[in-house]
């Protein structure tokens, strides 16, 4: 049984530990309004820009002139998995998470023979990948260093995919990013970007308003060799604005499970010394009865 002391010095430990995880609570609340605003500003532009260029991209669907970014290589042999997480933890599942989803990809796709290389984008992530499929991970870019996400991040690492495509390093591309809905809930989204890939659906619609409505100039193809390209960046931006304010609610979340874990622990360590502070008070008054006893 501990004695006194150590029951003591627990408590105060676990009572430094809770500040602790009530001030990172506080911080990832304050910070996690920024980061939901920007994450919820940038999803009409990459909706839309996803809606034009499915509708553009309806007209070159079986053509050979289609654009590689838009019909891909012709093969599926190799595969590129970008896989965006966190540079820190404490965020409870919000990076394993996305790192289970993009290995189970992985894992699913080798077992058909394919070839998987991984570019991690986040400490975190490369660091769960590392168990498994450190031979796998081509490269790993931190964001340690960025103060602020914006599009020019986004865009180094699009154009570091484009020149990976253009070398015929892969044929296929996936993002891996956890979308924000929540403070309780981000949902681990898997998207392919190369061949861009959009909802056959949206394509139509756009494909028929397009004709009904717009006159495009220049024409199709040169819109599309511009926008192409530009949409790889913009998605890795999106999922990098998506993954940020992903991370603020899940560890807003998490240190808000701590902090109120910290105050239960507090609670039974407290009874705990309590009882065992009573009951050597009750000893040493029956020591002292029963020497009184004795004269």
């Amino acid at each position: 049984m501990p004695s006194l002391k150590d029951l003591k010095n627990r408590i105060n430990s676990v009572k430094s530990t809770q500040k602790i995880t009530k001030a990172m609570q506080m911080v990832a609340a304050a910070k996690l309004r920024r980061a939901q605003d920007a994450a919820e500003s940038a999803r009409p532009y990459a909706e839309r820009m996803e809606k034009v260029l499915a509708g553009l991209g309806a007209a070159y669907e079986g053509r050979p002139d289609a654009p590689a970014l838009l019909a891909g290589t012709g093969k599926d042999d190799v595969h590129l998995l970008v896989v965006a997480t966190g540079e820190r933890g404490l965020a409870g599942g919000f990076n394993s998470s996305i790192a289970r989803m993009a290995r189970d990809h992985a894992h699913k796709l080798i077992a058909q023979g394919k070839t998987v290389k991984i570019l991690t984008v986040g400490k975190k992530g490369a660091d769960i990948l590392k168990r498994g499929l450190a031979k796998n991970i081509t490269e790993q870019i931190s964001l340690r260093d960025v103060k602020q996400l914006g599009y020019v991040t986004a865009q180094e690492i699009g154009n570091k995919v484009l020149a990976m495509y253009q070398a015929g390093e892969f044929d296929v591309a996936t993002l891996f990013y956890s979308r924000f809905q929540s403070v309780i809930s981000q949902v681990p989204t898997a998207q392919q970007l190369i061949p861009a890939k959009f909802d056959k659906a949206e394509g139509d619609v756009e494909a028929k308003v397009g004709s009904a409505i717009y006159e495009y100039e220049p024409d199709e193809e040169a819109i599309l060799e511009d926008l192409l390209p530009r949409n790889v960046s913009v998605q890795i931006f999106r999922a990098l604005l998506e993954n940020n304010a992903s991370f603020f609610g899940a560890q807003m979340s998490a240190m808000d499970n701590a902090t109120r874990n910290a105050g239960e622990m507090i609670t039974k360590l407290q009874l705990s010394y309590n009882r065992q502070r009573q009951a050597q008070i009750t000893k040493e008054l029956i020591e002292i009865i029963s020497g009184a006893e004795a004269l």
